[in-house]
């Protein structure tokens, strides 16, 4: 039983577990929770089917803009590891952990997912990318030496994440992302 749970677990952390493993870090502790169960406003933020861009830019009333941590491209695949700020006061509003399938768009959005400058949520939509948003599981995670200060929350702060897959109308996943939102 310890086994099966530790799977689900570490399938909620797909893809932030390979980012850590590269850089020879720890994952910090998590602990599945059901979406109802989340405290607002994360549940608000995090407990729906729409991309994080849009969600985060309407609660918050303003556009966000990335920043990437680290990054590479595996074959037809882009790993990154991002900040998501507020454009006019650059507080930090998300940290994420994304695996892109690059070989499932077309040239204008590879091109401007691979630049680095666009959330990817809005490269969906001013795209025009169809695609489904799927939240696969909820999570609290504590902040760690890493993201902690990434998040401007002291090491040991539990904090709020889901698990999610953007699909394109055929099912076939467009990004597996973990979405770990600041207190």
């Amino acid at each position: 039983m310890r086994e099966a749970h530790s799977m689900t677990l570490q399938s909620l952390a797909f893809p932030l577990d390979e980012f850590y493993a590269v850089a020879g870090r720890a994952l910090p502790e998590l602990s599945a929770i059901d979406g109802a169960e989340m405290p607002e406003p994360y549940r608000s933020l995090l407990v729906h089917l729409s991309d994080m861009t849009s969600t985060l830019e309407s609660f918050h009333g303003d556009r966000l803009k990335l920043e990437v941590l680290s990054s590479r491209v595996d074959g037809g695949i882009y790993l990154r590891e991002v900040l998501l700020r507020l454009e006019k006061s650059g507080k930090p509003v998300e940290f994420g952990a994304i695996r892109i399938h690059l070989d499932r768009f077309k040239p204008e959005p590879r091109k401007l997912i691979l630049g680095g400058k666009v959330p990817l949520g809005r490269v969906l939509a001013e795209q025009k990318v169809p695609f489904t948003s799927r939240p696969n599981g909820f999570f609290r995670i504590a902040a760690d030496s890493f993201i902690g200060p990434l998040l401007v929350a002291e090491e040991g702060a539990r904090l709020y994440a889901r698990r999610n897959t953007l699909s394109d109308p055929a099912g076939e996943p467009l990004a597996e992302i973990v979405e770990i939102l600041p207190q």
